[in-house]
């Protein structure tokens, strides 16, 4: 463990705790110290830069250090803190619910890019998790009709409290992408789902902080074709003639789930994130 400096200051405590979470391997360190004494200090995190001199008190120590000792297991910020950043919504989150990624933050911007303000679209978010994905285009797209389902009762009350929070109007609904009931009187303009899609036998692979602590529910599918061939079966009924389909995916199968598209006679394209890899796909019926 690193040498406590003789007073605590925002950046004693930066330089102290970024060697402490170094030693322990934890990914990002100084992003990590620089998120959690930002939401102590209630500051952005670039701020704390503006104010590195400044004493910490024992208040805000004793608040830290547990904060501290969390992330050092490796714990996600997120559930640390309790809540994200998503596309311009705060996204509220615990354990049991998976975290809100970068890349699906993408995949909101690809669709409000191509659906501009002024129509008014019905669209439904299949295995919504944070409700991150509804939340932010109905924040964005007030005249949108938005609709939500997920198989957790956990992750439906989470949905439920962001949207309550970001003062929005969604309907969300307990469903099963492989028996969906939900909503079944209704058609959609617009499909959207982020399935869990990593194969059980990657598990190995992935970060502490993903597998030990992020529900494996949402996280991990039986096989690809299994998940998007629910998804796409599901579409097939529920969504509207001239409506899309917008799906997210792992980038090692990609080809795979346009392949399973085409064959069912959808016209589709993929689509790369910002690290250039294959992560969405978006569909037609031909």
């Amino acid at each position: 463990m690193p040498k406590a400096p003789s007073e605590w200051t925002v950046l004693s405590m930066l330089e102290w705790a970024t060697e402490f979470f170094e030693e322990r391997n934890v990914k990002s360190p100084r992003m990590s110290i620089e998120w959690l004494l930002a939401d102590v200090l209630s500051v952005k995190r670039l701020d704390l830069y503006l104010i590195y001199d400044r004493p910490l008190t024992a208040e805000e120590l004793d608040v830290l250090r547990p904060l501290v000792k969390r992330r050092a297991t490796h714990e996600p910020l997120q559930y640390i803190t309790g809540h994200t950043d998503f596309y311009n919504v705060r996204i509220f989150v615990e354990p049991g619910v998976l975290i809100p990624r970068q890349e699906t933050e993408e995949l909101v911007a690809w669709i409000l890019e191509l659906y501009p303000k002024g129509e008014t679209f019905s669209v439904l978010d299949v295995g919504t998790g944070s409700g991150c994905i509804p939340v932010a285009l109905k924040k964005a797209r007030p005249e949108w009709d938005l609709f939500a389902t997920d198989i957790s009762d956990k992750a439906l009350s989470v949905a439920k409290n962001n949207a309550s929070q970001s003062e929005v109007d969604i309907s969300f609904a307990r469903d099963d992408i492989f028996n969906p009931q939900a909503f079944s009187d209704r058609t959609f303009d617009l499909i959207i789902s982020n399935p869990p899609y990593i194969l059980h036998s990657e598990k190995s692979t992935l970060d502490k902080e993903v597998k030990d602590y992020e529900p494996e529910e949402a996280l991990f599918c039986e096989s690809t074709v299994q998940m998007y061939g629910a998804l796409e079966q599901l579409s097939s009924g529920a969504l509207s003639a001239d409506g899309t389909v917008f799906l997210e995916l792992h980038e090692d199968n990609s080809g795979e789930v346009l392949d399973l598209f085409e064959q069912a006679n959808w016209s589709a394209e993929l689509k790369n994130d910002y690290g250039q890899k294959t992560r969405f796909l978006k569909a037609k019926k031909a």
